[in-house]
């Protein structure tokens, strides 16, 4: 199927929308644009939305990871929102849900990180 992903800055957020199948043939076209993304801003927390996303394998939990490890260095956080039964299966499955905290509908987005922030 592929990958669509948007991104955009607001303050020092980075909002990614990702839509379609985030997997070892789609994960590097993600990382590039996120990495690029990070390194070139002033970002310090990451908002994933994963309404969009139809199957998530363990190339996106690193992907999610990584973001997590370069935020982090930044005293910063990740978020996760909007995640589907098969997505928040491998989510939890790896333990993600430990470290990166999710938001269940995107209207509590704002909430969440004015707390969080």
């Amino acid at each position: 199927m592929g990958i669509g992903i948007s991104i955009h800055m607001q303050e020092s957020l980075l909002f990614v929308n990702l839509t379609g199948e985030l997997d070892q043939s789609t994960m590097q076209k993600v990382k590039q644009k996120l990495v690029n993304a990070i390194d070139q801003s002033d970002v310090k927390h990451v908002v994933f939305n994963f309404k969009g996303l139809t199957f998530m394998d363990s190339s996106g939990i690193g992907i999610v990871l990584g973001r997590y490890n370069q935020i982090r260095d930044r005293d910063g956080r990740v978020f996760v929102v909007g995640m589907n039964p098969v997505v928040a299966k491998v989510f939890y499955m790896s333990g993600l849900n430990k470290i990166i905290t999710i938001i269940d509908d995107d209207a509590d987005v704002m909430r969440v990180l004015e707390e969080a922030i």
